[in-house]
């Protein structure tokens, strides 16, 4: 499985519970150094705690099923 098929996996494991309150979130990039850029779809694009779903959610299940990913950061 290719780095960029084992991001998607972990995003797999948080998408239920964006879904749930009417979001969603979109690979948009996997950089060979680790970065992966994403963009928060639907309820998640427009919330007041977009960053803390991308930072304490989304990062945080990356970080620890993907070790090469260093950083997650959200594209507009």
């Amino acid at each position: 499985m290719d780095l960029r098929q084992q991001v998607e996996a972990a995003l797999d494991e948080v998408r239920p519970t964006m879904l749930a309150d009417g979001g969603n979130v979109e690979l948009v990039e996997v950089t060979d150094d680790g970065i992966v850029r994403v963009r928060l779809m639907g309820a998640c694009g427009s919330c007041p705690m977009a960053t803390v779903t991308l930072k304490m959610g989304i990062e945080r299940v990356l970080l620890e099923r993907v070790p090469q990913v260093k950083q997650v950061v959200q594209v507009g």
